[in-house]
């Protein structure tokens, strides 16, 4: 075992780049979070052993490449839907991507090691501080990945603890948090392992000792932090649609009619099913519903108008339903020309009338917008979603009220995995709505997005509910648990009680600063021994 350690830490970088790939793997659809664990353990270790911040940064960095290669392979699936880019093209674009999200894991492990070094240099004792260090590094660089240049934080470590330590922990200390605590229970795997290998016994045993006790305060921290909150509210009938309508055939001329059969064939009422919200997913249909543009945008659809669109919906809707379904708005200029276009979930009661809108507010690069337009377009690059304009963002997360089904929240697509950004705090939903469109990623991403919705109800504390055109459709308690679903590629139908919200958790009422506050505490603590240290000399 001591020989192989050898030729792993003599080959560092290597072994690095394999291990971050073994590590997504704790991911769904895998699950195999053990691994995930184990392979964190090493990195652990490689870290620890670098012979300076050059080569830790190194570490970190090659780790995260192989990380996100294969934990977001489902990156390049989207573009054989795109007709102006060729397929092989997708795989480029998960490493470049790769190449810049492994900036971050490259930065906590400079930052451990930087830390770990000023206490071996002040008190000649640094494991425990060194793995506080990473726990704490780990959570800021992953906070930092959600916001700058727009933020992508998809695939935080606490996608992977969805019950145990993350179920208690989440709504006290958030995802990024978790995400630490992530880290230090994969630094226990590494005292056990130093331990097994150790000549010197005691010592090291007792190394192994001190890491399982920190993990265990920090995860008693989070019980009492978290707490039970009770459930409020009242139940609310809904139905969720998932057509099975392909990206293939979703922009295919003549499909218009035949999707829109299929949502229709799934959503009138049942008998004495009552008013009910019947939710159907993004862009679920290409007609637009509000009044005042131009007559050549109503031409192709029932009633050339925005009255014959909305009424055809009607059909389908019982009295006292409310249709929520995802559609576009369009930006139209003084001169009637058109400029821009929202990503929008347009709201309709039975009688036809328009309740309101939610406007998508973050938007994906090169989906809905192309960015660096000047640069790339002269190149042939253009945005995976068909058409030449772009999209532009709403005004961030609201609650919309709708007469006897209360507050409804809502988060399109890739929106839901931003932690502490899903909600108005000040007008708190009894749910969130999470329509989104998953038929561009194949087996891999559908299922990773709906994991990382399941971190948005317990964090919050609501009922998330997912309808997207071909899976995973799902309702997901304020406790994280999937009460129903439909698997992906299949058409249905769910009818159901929305479950009820809880009270606030402590992370609904403070949000992300309680995760970089817990990071705080664990830079503090490590710390701590320098302190100390000068103190008695």
């Amino acid at each position: 075992m001591r020989k192989i350690l050898d030729i792993i830490e003599a080959n560092s970088r290597w072994a690095a780049l394999f291990a971050g790939g073994i590590s997504a793997t704790g991911f769904a659809p895998l699950g195999l979070w053990p691994l995930m664990l184990i392979a964190f353990a090493l990195l652990i270790h490689l870290v620890a052993k670098a012979p300076n911040k050059k080569r830790a940064f190194q570490i970190g960095y090659v780790f995260g490449i192989g990380h996100f290669c294969v934990g977001m392979n489902w990156i390049a699936g989207a573009f054989r839907y795109q007709d102006a880019m060729p397929v092989w093209l997708g795989w480029i674009a998960v490493v470049l991507v790769s190449l810049y999200i492994a900036v971050y894991p490259g930065l906590a492990a400079l930052g451990a090691w930087t830390l770990g070094d000023k206490v071996r240099s002040g008190s000649g004792k640094s494991t425990i501080p060194f793995v506080t260090a990473f726990a704490g590094a780990w959570i800021i660089t992953e906070w930092f990945r959600s916001w700058v240049f727009t933020g992508f934080a998809w695939n935080p470590l606490s996608a992977v603890q969805m019950g145990g330590i993350g179920g208690w922990a989440l709504p006290a200390i958030g995802t990024y948090g978790v995400s630490g605590l992530v880290i230090l229970l994969s630094a226990i795997l590494w005292g056990l392992l130093a331990a097994l290998l150790s000549t010197t016994g005691k010592a090291v045993i007792a190394r192994f000792i001190d890491l399982a006790l920190l993990s265990l305060a920090c995860w008693i921290l989070s019980l009492i932090g978290g707490g039970r909150s009770i459930n409020e509210g009242k139940p609310i009938s809904i139905t969720i649609v998932q057509p099975n309508i392909g990206q293939q055939d979703k922009y295919e001329p003549g499909y218009d009619a035949l999707n829109f059969a299929k949502l229709a064939s799934m959503s009138r009422p049942l008998k004495n099913q009552g008013p009910r919200l019947l939710l159907w997913p993004e862009a679920a249909i290409p007609d637009y519903l509000e009044d005042g543009y131009p007559f050549r945008y109503y031409q192709f659809q029932a009633g050339e108008s925005a009255a014959g669109a909305r009424a055809k919906l009607t059909t389908l809707m019982g009295t006292g339903d409310v249709l929520l379904t995802g559609s576009n708005r369009l930006i139209i200029d003084k001169d009637g020309q058109l400029t821009a276009a929202r990503n929008s979930m347009s709201a309709m009661d039975a009688t036809g009338k328009l309740l309101g809108h939610y406007d998508k507010a973050h938007l994906v690069p090169y989906g809905e917008y192309l960015a660096l337009r000047w640069l790339l377009e002269p190149l042939g690059a253009t945005r995976l979603v068909p058409g030449d304009l772009d999209f532009i963002p709403g005004p961030g997360p609201q609650s919309l009220t709708f007469p006897g089904f209360g507050k409804v929240g809502i988060q399109i697509c890739y929106e839901i995995i931003f932690s502490g950004q899903v909600i108005d705090r000040k007008n708190r939903p009894a749910f969130l709505f999470n329509p989104s469109n998953d038929a561009w990623f194949g087996s891999w991403g559908p299922p990773q997005h709906l994991a990382q919705a399941r971190l948005r109800a317990i964090e919050e504390g609501l009922p998330v509910i997912r309808s997207t055109p071909t899976g995973i459709s799902a309702i997901v308690d304020a406790d994280g648990r999937i009460v129903d679903s439909i698997p992906l590629g299949k058409a249905g139908r769910i009818d159901a009680r929305l479950p009820l919200a809880k009270s606030p958790t402590l992370f609904a009422r403070y949000g992300n600063i309680l995760p970089l506050g817990f990071a705080a505490l664990l830079l503090a603590f490590s710390l701590f021994p320098v302190v100390i240290a000068r103190r008695a000399r």
